[in-house]
């Protein structure tokens, strides 16, 4: 019983094994990502230093475009109403997958490739979420499988989603309401991060808008009892906010930015405006706190005597998680194994941790096992979320920063123009490409995968958390 008990154990380990080569196709994804390196390095250096913000991202677009068209895809431009908004396709028939690209950057992070404080151009906007380098990939992978598909190797289409905006107003919801994933089957996704992981975590649900007030001005000293001050309003209003947050669930978050308020010290001020956000892991939690947030407003306008003015910016849903897509990208991180860094890459990134105040422990190559998917999550936000609540969604990140690096600061920009970046987003292609083949190849793997996201999602119902057009600068 006992030698039965172990044949089986070592029968197990072998199939395991097996379950776990590189087949040919899959060193031929590898190899088409290898042979297309340095050209997709290029394209992300190029993005990384022309750091374009929401909806402005003309150029970064067209590099990744045209890069897409000289290579056999066929690219649609300005889809959903979105200038920088681009959808390439390749291939006929059943299965569909899609791959996203990201490319914004953020205000006021320009900074050089060096591991201190240091803007390339003081103020400017700079890369500090890595999308130069998210875009990159993705689109690296969706060529491997379009070469892939044109050596009839396997069948159907592969589509990379130029997606915008991420940063600020979200751009794949407009993207989602035109339908662009209706008829895809699965969608991988991944972000540049400092662990590499199988993402099967979610994010937060949230809610953007502006609230102005408008008041009446007057002289701040000759005669203030003739204005009435939208600057008041806007102080009443983050008073009752502030207070208000003894009073939520401690997993939910409002944030505030004033934008506006008021001029110079001696009117009145007639206008003010803010910037309000509220998040929560649970949409259905977060939106009785934003309409009890939102309805805040009223009675700040009420008590400072002015009027007042909501308007809806853009709202997203938390991700659904996929533990069956999970599965698969684990499986090829697996297959690929660690990131290896020179002496010179150590260094870099401990120099980054000793400047930003962590741990001088270097970078995190290996590849982590696949988690426990939390019910509660903190972190971010991400318009990823809206794409999952329409189609499948397979999540990964990669290396591309040291460990406990601060997010949205200068430090994820130092590393994302030079080597460390250049080997996560390398990686990162792999692995998506290798996940994406094993969906071509395994229909029985797309069932499984469809199959977990229409129990997740449930009876639930998408309704887009936008109102109107998207908000293009100059229109």
């Amino acid at each position: 019983m006992k030698k039965l008990s172990t044949l089986l154990l070592l029968g197990l380990i072998s199939m395991n094994l097996s379950a776990q080569k590189m087949t040919k196709d899959k060193k031929a994804v590898v190899a088409s990502v290898e042979k297309h390196k340095e050209n997709l390095i290029k394209i992300s250096d190029s993005i990384w230093a022309l750091a374009e913000t929401a909806f402005e991202e003309s150029i970064s677009a067209d590099l990744l475009a045209d890069y897409a068209e000289e290579n056999g895809m066929t690219v649609t431009r300005g889809v959903a109403n979105i200038p920088t908004a681009f959808v390439a396709t390749y291939g006929s028939g059943k299965p569909v997958i899609s791959v996203l690209g990201e490319f914004d950057a953020l205000p006021g992070l320009s900074q050089n490739t060096v591991p201190t404080k240091d803007p390339r151009i003081e103020g400017e906007p700079g890369h500090g979420c890595g999308h130069n380098m998210f875009g990159a990939a993705s689109l690296g992978a969706a060529i491997a499988i379009k070469e892939q598909i044109e050596a009839g190797n396997i069948k159907g289409t592969v589509k990379f989603f130029g997606t915008p905006a991420e940063e600020k107003f979200f751009g794949k919801v407009w993207m989602v309401e035109a339908g662009l994933w209706d008829d895809v089957d699965v969608n991988v996704s991944w972000h540049p991060s400092a662990e590499i992981e199988a993402d099967v975590q979610s994010g937060l649900a949230l809610v953007d808008f502006m609230v102005e007030f408008y008041g009446q001005a007057a002289h701040a000293s000759a005669d203030p009892w003739n204005g009435r001050s939208a600057s008041d309003a806007l102080e009443l209003y983050t008073t009752g906010i502030n207070y208000y947050r003894e009073h939520i669930r401690p997993t939910s978050r409002i944030h505030y930015h004033i934008q506006d308020g008021g001029q110079v010290v001696n009117v009145v001020p007639d206008y003010a405006r803010l910037w309000v956000r509220v998040r929560d892991p649970k949409r259905d939690v977060m939106l009785p706190t934003f309409e009890r947030v939102k309805a805040m407003a009223e009675g700040a306008a009420i008590m400072a005597n002015v009027d007042y003015k909501y308007s809806l910016i853009s709202g997203i849903y938390e991700t659904l998680v996929n533990r069956e897509g999970g599965k698969i990208m684990q499986n090829n991180l697996e297959l690929l194994g660690p990131i290896t860094y020179t002496e010179e890459e150590e260094a870099y990134g401990k120099a980054i941790q000793e400047a930003t105040g962590k741990p001088q422990v270097g970078m995190d190559g290996k590849v982590h096992p696949l988690k426990e998917t939390e019910k509660l999550p903190g972190g971010g936000s991400t318009d990823v979320g809206d794409v999952s609540w329409n189609v499948p969604n397979i999540n990964l990140g990669v290396t591309v920063a040291p460990k406990d690096t601060p997010w949205h600061s200068w430090a994820v920009v130092a590393c994302g123009g030079m080597s460390i970046g250049h080997k996560g987003m390398i990686y990162a292609s792999k692995a998506m490409g290798m996940t994406m083949l094993d969906l071509f190849d395994d229909p029985k793997l797309v069932e499984k995968v469809k199959k977990e996201y229409k129990t997740r999602k449930g009876d639930v119902k998408y309704e887009a958390m936008i109102d109107g057009p998207p908000p293009i600068p100059g229109k």
